[in-house]
């Protein structure tokens, strides 16, 4: 509850500096210039920064300094994926692609096999996606209605994936971005589209190339405008709305999975698509916690699929440090049992079995399951075991 009405107050508090202009005869370009040279829009991102830090002490949350100074810095982390986001290369008019989300942005069980790639888009215009497929597993584009900064979720608008793409036998392809229908290549967007996201995942990095990509604007001149006051506006009341909205929405997800702890049901389709999930992807989040002398085991077996991965996550739904630490495992790196399953140990420190995946000094966290264009979604079983019970499984790999 507490995200919606974050969001719903300073939606409300937007709709009253409008009913106020109107009695005062002002425009919204007026009053942004009025916020400005008062320095009132300024003060605003800064008290939405301040009033983001309530995420840390959603019910729930660890209070302990570790997980608190993680969280602090993950708050700072989203404040940079903000300004990226909204203030710079967020013109329409202009896209760009960049990557706000990757080594050292990190949000909502971001996949470490992931390459992100965003750029801002207005169903208003019409696009040009030019690009060389490579190699890289899976590659898709969506577009999304709205964004983490102003409230009413972000449901998809129109998706493509690269097994649905007309490629040249020389790999290069075109995408069209619009609201209207184009017969090949045709990426939808409505009225109400803001956003364009493109991931590519990767099997094993060590041979996987990614696709090189541009986008432009291809219904007037591809250039931004000069800056104007209500942009900068826009664009910091977004940043700081994107910090206290996205922080406080996944500290509720991480309440609400410490109610089947340690096992990984599948998490709803619909909630998915509405906060930006892809709606090819089966998800299966949840929380994580362990003892010193504990282990958990994820078994599956997996189905037919473009591509399936496991991570590991801090509390704040952030993928652990993948740079350093073996945190995740997917379709190409996981050594398979003789029966095609698999088996994943979770541990604190390296028990020398295949498979093992590093806590890197956690006693607890988020963790996510994706199974990528899967012809049926088995769920992952999952237990808990004692150390002393994982010399067994030594002696059978």
């Amino acid at each position: 509850m507490i995200r919606p009405l974050l969001i719903k107050s300073l939606d409300a508090a937007r709709r009253a500096r409008l009913a106020y202009m109107n009695l005062r005869g002002q425009t919204p370009a007026s009053e942004a210039e009025r916020r400005i040279v008062s320095g009132e829009a300024w003060a605003q991102f800064c008290d939405t920064l301040k009033a983001a830090g309530a995420s840390l002490q959603f019910p729930g949350t660890p209070r302990d300094a570790f997980n608190q100074a993680e969280g602090y810095r993950y708050l700072a982390r989203l404040t940079r994926a903000g300004l990226e986001g909204f203030v710079e290369d967020a013109d329409p008019r202009a896209p760009v692609f960049k990557r706000v989300v990757h080594e050292t942005v990190k949000m909502g069980a971001d996949n470490p096999d992931n390459h992100y790639l965003n750029a801002s888009v207005s169903g208003a215009h019409e696009y040009v996606i030019r690009g060389h497929r490579g190699t890289v597993k899976y590659l898709a584009f969506a577009t999304q209605s709205g964004h983490y900064g102003r409230g009413g979720g972000m449901p998809p608008t129109g998706q493509i994936n690269a097994a649905d793409l007309e490629i040249e036998p020389d790999g290069t392809f075109v995408v069209h971005v619009s609201e209207r229908r184009h017969e090949k290549n045709w990426l939808p967007m409505s009225k109400d589209t803001g956003l364009l996201i493109v991931r590519q995942s990767f099997g094993d990095r060590s041979a996987e190339t990614l696709a090189k990509l541009t986008i432009e604007r291809v219904d007037g001149p591809n250039a931004p405008s000069p800056l104007t006051p209500e942009q900068l506006v826009d664009g910091l009341d977004s940043a700081s709305t994107l910090v206290a909205g996205a922080s406080l929405l996944f500290a509720k997800w991480a309440r609400d999975f410490q109610s089947h702890s340690n096992q990984l049901p599948r998490f709803d389709q619909e909630v998915s698509n509405k906060a930006g999930g892809d709606p090819n992807i089966a998800y299966y989040h949840s929380h994580w916690r362990l003892a010193d002398d504990e282990a958990l085991v994820i078994e599956a077996v997996p189905p037919k699929c473009d591509y399936w991965n496991f991570q590991l996550n801090n509390y704040w739904m952030e993928s652990l440090d993948y740079r350093y630490h073996r945190i995740h495992l997917n379709s190409a790196t996981c050594a398979y049992e003789p029966d095609g399953s698999i088996r994943i140990v979770v541990t604190h420190r390296d028990p020398g079995l295949r498979n093992w995946l590093s806590t890197v000094g956690h006693d607890q966290g988020t963790m996510c399951f994706r199974w990528v264009r899967a012809e049926h979604h088995p769920v992952p079983a999952t237990r808990v075991v004692k150390l002393a019970e994982l010399a067994a499984l030594r002696a059978a790999q």
